[in-house]
């Protein structure tokens, strides 16, 4: 009796399992807090472009907006790969919170209507954080801790 070959779907090998069940209620905040902040960085990138042209000073706004636009993507991407349950879609949810917290400390610095966007970033990025380092979160996600299988 010969003995019966493994499918690749049992190999370990073969990579981790997509999640399976219903999307849990804190991933979906999760990504929604990371959608957020990438489309207020968005519009951020616009205003500059728009506000700055008009000001004259176009190199500069041009560069900012840029910037502030590009930096849009890592939230946007982030948010979507949470949605769809991609494992490293984690990472760059979690950077993006952390570099939340200096900017929203620099608002809360200012003498203005900034200190309320201060507030809000900094409990978006807290709440944000706590989300997605919650161990349900991991296990939603597929992620393993380091040695295990």
């Amino acid at each position: 009796m010969s003995p019966q070959p493994k499918s690749a779907s049992a190999s370990p090998a073969a990579g981790p399992q997509e999640p399976r069940g219903p999307r849990p209620g804190r991933l979906t905040a999760a990504a929604a807090i990371a959608g957020l902040e990438g489309f207020a960085l968005l519009a951020g990138g616009i205003a500059m472009i728009v506000v700055g042209a008009g000001d004259g000073n176009l190199r500069s706004a041009v560069t900012g907006g840029a910037t502030l636009l590009a930096l849009a993507l890592l939230p946007l991407i982030a948010a979507r790969g949470l949605l769809a349950r991609r494992s490293w879609s984690r990472g760059p949810a979690v950077i993006t919170q952390l570099l939340a917290l200096p900017v929203a400390y620099s608002l809360l610095q200012a003498d203005s209507v900034a200190i309320w966007a201060g507030i809000l970033l900094a409990a978006a990025a807290v709440v944000g954080l706590v989300l997605l380092v919650h161990p349900a979160t991991a296990q939603a996600l597929g992620v393993r801790g380091p040695g295990r299988e």
